[in-house]
C-alpha cells in the first residue's frame, strides 16, 4: 500500500511543478529531466501500513501449531488415565464376584434350586405330621413313625416332647393329630436342610366325656439325606 500512495503523491507534485517555476521566474532547462524530491512520508503511516500485515501473519500461523502441540501432550495423558481406571474397574469386579461366590448364603440352594426345596418340603412336612401324630389305641403306629423319619438328637427329642402324652393317653383316651399348614426352606445346601414348620395340632379325649383343644405350633427342624428320603435329624422348639 505504500508504494502505491507514494506513485499517487508524486504524479500530484509533477502536475503543479510548471504553476510553481513559472512563478519564480526560471524556466527548466532543456534536455536535463527534472529532478523531484518526494516529501517523507510520516512514519506513522508506513507504520499503520505495515504493522496489520504483521499482526495478521503472525497469531494465524503459531495458533495451530500450538493447539496440535497440546493435543500431542494432552491425548498420551488421556488414554493413560482411562487404561489405569479401567485396570481399576476390572480388578473390583472380579473381587466383588469372587465375595459373592463365597459367601453362605450364594451357598444355599433354597434360593436357586426350586426342585430340590420342593422335595425336601413334602418329605418332610410328612414327617413331622407322622411322629407328632399320637393314638391311644395304636401306640405301635407311632414307634414306626418315629423309626423311619428320626435320626440322630431327633429320637431322644422326640421322646421327650412325646413323654407326657404316652403317659396319659391310655386313662384319658387321647388322639393327637398334628397337621402342617405351612412350612419354609431357610438353608439347603447338599445334604443338609433347615426348615421352619408351622403346624396346627388337635388334642381329642375320647372318654366318658369328650373334648377337643386345638393349638398353633412352630418350631424349626434340621434334616438330613438319607438315600432316597429325608430324615429329621433335630428339633428345635425356641425354648432356649
Amino acid at each position: 500500500m505504500s508504494t502505491t500512495r507514494h506513485l499517487v503523491n508524486r504524479r500530484r507534485r509533477l502536475a503543479t511543478t510548471p504553476s510553481r517555476t513559472a512563478g519564480a521566474g526560471t524556466e527548466p532547462v532543456c534536455g536535463q529531466p527534472e529532478v523531484v524530491e518526494a516529501d517523507p512520508e510520516p512514519a506513522d503511516t508506513i507504520e499503520s501500513d505495515t504493522a496489520p500485515d504483521a499482526a495478521d501473519d503472525s497469531p494465524t500461523d503459531d495458533a495451530p501449531r500450538a493447539r496440535a502441540a497440546r493435543l500431542r501432550i494432552t491425548l498420551p495423558a488421556v488414554l493413560c488415565a482411562l487404561t489405569v481406571l479401567l485396570g481399576a474397574v476390572a480388578v473390583w469386579a472380579f473381587a466383588s464376584a469372587s465375595s459373592l461366590r463365597d459367601e453362605p448364603a450364594r451357598q444355599n440352594a433354597a434360593l436357586t434350586d426350586i426342585g430340590r426345596t420342593s422335595e425336601v418340603k413334602g418329605r418332610i412336612s410328612e414327617a413331622v405330621g407322622a411322629v407328632f401324630s399320637y393314638d391311644y389305641a395304636s401306640p405301635a403306629r407311632s414307634d414306626r413313625a418315629a423309626s423311619t423319619y428320626l435320626t440322630g438328637r431327633a429320637v431322644q427329642q422326640h421322646k421327650d416332647m412325646l413323654a407326657d402324652v404316652r403317659e396319659q393317653a391310655p386313662e384319658q383316651k387321647l388322639v393327637l393329630t398334628t397337621t402342617v399348614t405351612e412350612s419354609g426352606v431357610e438353608f439347603l445346601d447338599g445334604d443338609r436342610a433347615r426348615l421352619l414348620i408351622f403346624a396346627d395340632q388337635s388334642n381329642t379325649r375320647t372318654g366318658k366325656d369328650e373334648e377337643t383343644t386345638y393349638a398353633a405350633a412352630m418350631f424349626a427342624v434340621d434334616a438330613v439325606r438319607r438315600g432316597d428320603t429325608w430324615l429329621i435329624a433335630a428339633i428345635d422348639t425356641f425354648t432356649r
